[in-house]
C-alpha cells in the first residue's frame, strides 16, 4: 500500500549563539537538520521559526546547511513564523522557498547590533586603577573599564557594515523579485503579518496544519525534529546556567513586545 505523505517538522525555538546555553546553533542543530531530510522521505520540510535573532555567524551556518541538503535531497522547503521571526531568525527564515507569517507575527529586524556597558567613571569614582598591557596597539579596544575612543567606534561601525552587507545579500538573494523597492528594508525596522507580506519579506498568512494538509491530503503526517536537552541539563545540574540563558533569551524577545 502507498504510504501517506510525510512532512519533516524542524523546529527552530529560541537564541541564536555558540555554548552551552545557545538555543540555536550549527553544531546542535546539525544532526537534527540532517535527520529531518532524510528519514522517512519527506515530501517537504517545514520550519517552525520563533526568534529574536542572535549570532550572525550561526544564522549563516544553520541557512547553508538548510539550503544544502534542500539541493540535494530536492525537497521543498516552508518557513512558518510564530511570534517573531527578526535578525537573525529572519535569516533562518531566508532559508525556505517560502516564507508564511501568521496575522500578529513579527518579521525583519534586518540589521546589526552591538550593546555594551562603560565603566570607567564609575571605577574612577572609587579610586580604583586600570591596568591594560598588550601586545598589539588594537588588543583593548572597547574596553569598558577606559573611556571610549572614536578610532575603537569607527573600527566597530566598520565591521558592523561587513556583517550587515552579508546579511543583505542572504535576504536580496533567496528573496529576489519579491522584495518592495518603495522603501528601505535594512534599517533594523520589523513588519508585522500582512505588513510583512506587502514588503516582500514573507509570502503569506497561514499556519503549518492547514497548509500542509491543503497540499499534501488529510491524510498527511507531521515528523517533528527539535534540539534535545543534554543529560546533565535533564537532571537539573546546569539550572544555573539554565536559569541565566532564560533570562538573556527573555531579554531578545522582550525587545519586540514578547
Amino acid at each position: 500500500m502507498k504510504s501517506a505523505p510525510r512532512v519533516a517538522v524542524v523546529r527552530l525555538s529560541g537564541v541564536i549563539a555558540t555554548g552551552s546555553r545557545g538555543r540555536l546553533n550549527d553544531a546542535g542543530l546539525a544532526p537534527v537538520i540532517e535527520k529531518a531530510f532524510a528519514k522517512g522521505k519527506p515530501q517537504a520540510v517545514a520550519l517552525l521559526i520563533n526568534s529574536p535573532g542572535g549570532s550572525p555567524v550561526q544564522s549563516s551556518l544553520i541557512a547553508a546547511r538548510i539550503r544544502r541538503l534542500a539541493a540535494e535531497k530536492d525537497i521543498p522547503v516552508t518557513a512558518f513564523v510564530e511570534d517573531v521571526a527578526a535578525s537573525g531568525g529572519y535569516w533562518l527564515a531566508t532559508a525556505a522557498d517560502e516564507i508564511i507569517v501568521d496575522e500578529s507575527s513579527i518579521v525583519g529586524s534586518i540589521g546589526v547590533i552591538s550593546a555594551s556597558f562603560g565603566f570607567s567613571e564609575l571605577i574612577k569614582k572609587h579610586g580604583v586603577e586600570r591596568r591594560v598591557h598588550t601586545a598589539g596597539k588594537s588588543k583593548s579596544w572597547l574596553d569598558p573599564f577606559q573611556p571610549e575612543r572614536p578610532a575603537d567606534v569607527k573600527r566597530l561601525k566598520a565591521l558592523q557594515e561587513q556583517i550587515h552587507t552579508n546579511f543583505k545579500e542572504q535576504v536580496t538573494s533567496r528573496r529576489a523579485g519579491k522584495l518592495s523597492e518603495a522603501q528601505d528594508l535594512f534599517t533594523g525596522d520589523v513588519w508585522v503579518g500582512a505588513q510583512a507580506i506587502d514588503v516582500g519579506l514573507a509570502d503569506k498568512i497561514g499556519h503549518l496544519v492547514p497548509i500542509m494538509k491543503e497540499r499534501y491530503g488529510d491524510k498527511v503526517q507531521f515528523s517533528v525534529f527539535g534540539a534535545k536537552r543534554g543529560l546533565l541539563a535533564r537532571l537539573g545540574v546546569q539550572a544555573v546556567e539554565d536559569a541565566l540563558g532564560q533570562i538573556e533569551e527573555r531579554a531578545q524577545f522582550s525587545r519586540f513586545g514578547l
